[in-house]
């Protein structure tokens, strides 16, 4: 083998990238056992004990927090949280930039774009633009939008084309400004590696939060419309004293007791470095009990001042500023439970408001500020409100001195920051955003034209953090959720457990498999490169930073199959050489050369409907693609290289003697097969049209079990104590959703359920969901038992799935072009590869005919066997693999051929079509064999969630097999046959 080194090279660096990124992994679950254990089972004392391990180091130069961002993340379907596609109300940006014009025309247009937008049609402006067009045919766009504050950008002469390019431009600045403010939302609420992602759809978020036990919740926290607002504040002179008489104040009121009593039991685990800190919470000693005690006497004493440091100069005086103190984090909470008491409030200024810095103040990000805010009327008001931002944007300050943020007003806003920054002069003036104050810039004089400049020691990253906080209050946009997703915790245990034991079991008869087919030692060495497969694929997953889903362990075994495909062709060739009279290292050598082309074209095909899959799939489907795509390279690599490293080293040693890659099993298994394949081809084409026509009537007759996925719904997952049966759970919850569609399904168990339904799928209100749950309570309850509509909803709702008619819409066309693109790309590759039309029309019919070999499958049996057989986005998953693996199997008889009529270019077509076909016969069986043992591995035991993908691969792989013996060889030879004919 040439470039043996590069090889090795190559592999060590790869080896130690992954155990580097991995090593992440394996640190933070250490810490995390060892946390649990020291908790035992005390969930309050083990976020504390995760709190202070968070910015410690454990791992070199990381820190705790730092290293769980960097492990392998959960997916939800194995962690349980909550995943959500939000859409920015782009109708709304457009009233927004237009001043709210009342035009007749305007209006209309937007109402028909919305109509259109909620159909599932793309490009919100595109569509406006021709609503417009269609009822103004002569309008003028910039009469509509040449407002005060897009004066620059528009004017009387901008052509219609040129307000729309600016359109798109203030979109994508909404659409940014949307999603910074839900990336600080989502971070002020705590989750454990949250994952938000833009979506290549304009106005479309996606965020994943791993973990969340309250969803309704995160909807309103979602969905609620940013809130910018100028305060005026106080300074701290003025509200210290206040505060002292506050603390003084709370020493004998009970409720203080009772919680200075539960901080103290909280103090007895103390904070240090990361290994310490364990020792020190497990062992306590009589030193900390008296600290412990001591720390106890003085919370008595100083209830607030205990938890909240005043903010004083050196010589004890108040420091000049807005800020009156600083807290740890974990604090916080409970000063604004004293904060807000009466008692408290009287004691303050009238209009007082005392909000925390959205950033902590130092390196560990632990301690915040408290900001003294001055109401500037009696209704407790700010000064200004964030509507009046026209522009705001970050640059370097002119005096040089790093960064700064400017910004502009409208009109009305300037004249009222007149008048603010006059009356405040030499004060500061904060800006807040949904409660957390971003910044309290001084005032330095009036200004009177409505631009300012913040300066500060702002890094370029904070500048533009400020300058999108600023934007943010310019567009008052709504967002709203279009498809979500919730996973219970209890269902994603469930989801891991049968997701290792499947993968665990799936990898062990592979290996029993190749040892069993090909020998001991050929085995192990074939193992040797699953096992480096499966390392690798972790250690690049872990380094992009990717989710693992149970989708993801699919992919993942899959890919092992794909490896096992590419050793048994090369030990199939290897044997064939063998029975030709060649020596084992020639042998071997051949085998390895002769086998490239084909396991390269096959890898090849799968990674193109791999991409395609990743193009058009969401969520779990881009983890299996994912994964799948990383899988495809790296069993490329370790088949064809690595392993054959191994052979070389070990037949240049001596180790490897007397290899026939046989077993006593194998030894005369399909060895010079001689059927003819092309007499058969017929009988082939009449079986294939007699189970396509009957597949074809269930179709008319008995259609399809759409999803949500492509109707738009909603799924309940819920779970009971007792047994209950579909029919007599739909009877009772049929009369709370007046007349909707449902339909209840058992899922797993038969004491669990799937409930469907469309009820006010098209109803945007926030209050639908709550509505839903209710009326499932109330059909419920006599299964119930003894159960409140919050126990049910934490304890009998295993998972919530949302899918809104736009997204279902979008879903479905994806699904349509992804199966077309592949079956086109697969043809396209194949014509560019063999450079013959025949083999591209045998590949694309085989594709087709397995297509609707599946369908049909999912059509007739839908509602007769014991699992979903719904037709959504795991489905499409599931033939375009199919398609992607028949192709892999039509490849490898194809590159066959092609090597047969270079060696005997007068063969006559019909002895080479059996030729190829036999001489690959047991490589076909071979893998199909091991494939479908994989395969039928998790479709037992790899959960409810991926029962019914892998059913429709099961039954792909054994119509693709099908399919290349009779349909994609046949009909290439069909038309191989009548070019013949012609030219003779």
């Amino acid at each position: 083998m040439q470039n043996k080194g590069f090889v090795r090279v190559f592999a060590v660096l790869l080896t130690l990238v992954c155990i580097f990124y991995l090593s992440f992994t394996f640190v933070a679950n250490k810490y995390m056992n060892e946390a649990e254990q020291t908790a035992g089972g005390d969930r309050v004392k083990l976020s504390y004990i995760l709190d202070s391990l968070s910015t410690e180091k454990v791992w070199g130069p990381y820190t705790f927090k730092e290293v769980r961002e960097m492990e392998i993340n959960l997916g939800l379907d194995l962690k349980g949280g909550m995943n959500v596609i939000l859409e920015l109300n782009v109708g709304d940006v457009l009233k927004s930039l237009s001043g709210n014009n009342r035009d007749e025309n305007f209006n209309k247009a937007i109402a028909a774009a919305n109509i259109r937008n909620a159909k599932g049609e793309k490009d919100y402006i595109n569509l406006f633009a021709q609503e417009y067009q269609k009822v103004s045919p002569n309008g003028n766009l910039a009469a509509i939008f040449g407002t005060f504050e897009l004066k620059d950008k528009i004017n009387s002469n901008s052509t219609n084309q040129e307000v729309l390019k600016v359109l798109n431009e203030e979109l994508e600045s909404a659409i940014s400004n949307s999603f910074n403010v839900l990336r600080t939302r989502i971070d002020r609420f705590g989750v454990v590696a949250p994952n938000i992602q833009r979506m290549e759809q304009a106005g479309r978020i996606s965020v994943e939060l791993p973990g969340i036990k309250e969803p309704e919740r995160v909807r309103k926290l979602l969905q609620g419309s940013a809130n910018l607002e100028f305060w005026e504040t106080y300074e701290s002179a003025e509200i210290l004293p206040a505060l002292q008489m506050a603390n003084n104040m709370l020493v004998s009121t009970e409720a203080t007791v009772d919680t200075t009593k539960a901080e103290a039991k909280k103090e007895e685990a103390p904070v240090s470095a990361a290994d310490s800190i364990l020792n020190k919470v497990a062992s306590q000693n009589e030193d900390q009990a008296k600290l412990a005690a001591d720390n106890a006497e003085y919370e008595r004493r100083n209830p607030l001042f205990s938890k909240l440091q005043p903010a004083l100069m050196q010589n004890g005086a108040p420091a000049p500023g807005p800020v009156v103190g600083y807290a740890h984090y974990k604090d916080t909470t409970a000063i604004n439970q004293m904060l807000h008491t009466k008692a408290v409030k009287d004691l303050l200024p009238r209009g007082t408001k005392l909000n925390w810095s959205v950033k902590a103040v130092d390196e560990k990000g632990q301690f915040y500020q408290l900001i003294a805010l001055k109401a500037s009327n009696r209704n407790g008001e700010p000064a200004l409100g964030g509507n009046v931002i026209t522009d705001a944007r970050a640059d370097f300050a002119q005096n040089g001195s790093g960064q700064e943020v400017s910004m502009s007003m409208n009109q009305e806003g300037a004249k009222q920051w007149a008048r603010i920054t006059r009356e405040n002069e030499k004060k500061s003036v904060a800006i807040v955003l949904d409660g957390y104050v971003y910044s309290y810039p001084r005032v330095n004089g009036e200004i009177p034209n409505g631009r300012s400049s913040i300066s500060g020691n702002f890094t370029p990253e904070e500048a533009k953090d400020l300058a999108n906080v600023l934007k943010s209050g310019k567009m008052p946009a709504t967002v709203k959720i279009i498809q979500e997703e919730v996973v219970g915790p209890s269902l994603g245990h469930e989801a891991i457990s049968a997701g290792a034991i499947s993968f665990v079991i799936a990898l062990i008869l592979l290996m029993v498999y190749m040892m069993a087919v090909y020998g001991i030692v050929p085995g192990i060495i074939a193992n040797l490169g699953l096992v480096f497969n499966m390392f690798f694929t972790m250690g690049i997953l872990a380094s992009f930073h990717a989710v693992l889903t149970l989708s993801g362990i699919a992919g993942l075994v899959l890919s092992l199959g794909v490896a096992v495909d590419a050793n048994v062709l090369i030990y199939e060739r290897a044997k064939e050489e063998l029975r030709n009279g060649k020596n084992l290292k020639k042998a071997v050598e051949d085998g390895y050369n002769n086998a490239f082309s084909a396991i390269f074209d096959a890898n090849l095909t799968s990674i193109i409907t791999a991409i395609i899959l990743f193009m058009f799939g969401t969520g779990p489907i881009k983890g299996f693609a994912t994964t799948l795509i990383i899988g495809l390279v790296v069993s490329f690599f370790t088949s064809v290289f690595l392993t054959r490293l191994v052979y070389e080293r070990g037949l240049a040693k001596g180790w490897f003697k007397n290899l026939t890659f046989t077993t006593s099993i194998s030894k005369n298994m399909l060895v010079n097969p001689k059927i003819d394949w092309v007499k058969l081809r017929k009988k082939g084409y009449v079986i294939s049209a007699i189970v396509v026509g009957g597949f074809l009537i269930s179709f008319f007759v008995r259609g399809l079990n759409y999803g949500i996925d492509f109707t738009g719904g909603r799924n309940y997952i819920v779970r009971f104590e007792n047994p209950v049966n579909t029919q007599e759970v739909q009877k009772d919850l049929s009369p709370e959703f007046d007349g909707a569609s449902l339909s209840v399904i058992t899922i797993g168990e038969n004491n669990q359920v799937r409930i469907t339904t469309n009820y006010k799928i098209a109803d945007e209100s926030p209050l639908v969901d709550d509505e839903i749950t209710a009326k499932l309570y109330k059909g419920l309850k006599p299964l119930l038992g003894e159960t409140t509509l919050d126990g049910f909803t934490q304890n009998n709702i295993m998972s919530i799935q949302k899918v809104g008619p736009a997204i279902a819409k979008d879903i479905t066309t994806g699904a349509i072009w992804a199966v077309v693109f592949s079956m086109i790309g697969m043809g396209l590759y194949i014509l560019i590869r063999f450079r013959d039309i025949s083999f591209s029309a045998g590949t694309i019919a085989s594709a087709f005919h397995d297509t609707l070999i599946i369908i049909g499958v999912y059509s007739l049996f839908h509602g007769w066997l014991p699992f979903s057989m719904e037709i959504d986005q795991s489905f499409i998953a599931a033939v375009l693999t199919v398609i992607g693996y028949s192709v892999n199997d039509t490849v490898v008889i194809f590159d066959r051929i092609r090597e047969i009529i270079g060696l005997h270019p007068n063969v006559d077509r019909k002895t080479l079509i059996n030729d190829a076909l036999n001489t690959t016969l047991a490589r076909t069986i071979s893998t199909s064999l091991s494939t479908f043992i994989v395969l039928t591995c998790m479709f037992i035991l790899g959960g409810d969630i991926i029962r019914s993908f892998c059913f429709a691969l099961m039954v792909g792989i054994v119509t693709g097999t099908y399919s290349t013996l009779f349909i994609a060889v046949p009909i290439a030879f069909e038309i191989q046959n009548k070019k013949s004919k012609l030219k003779e």
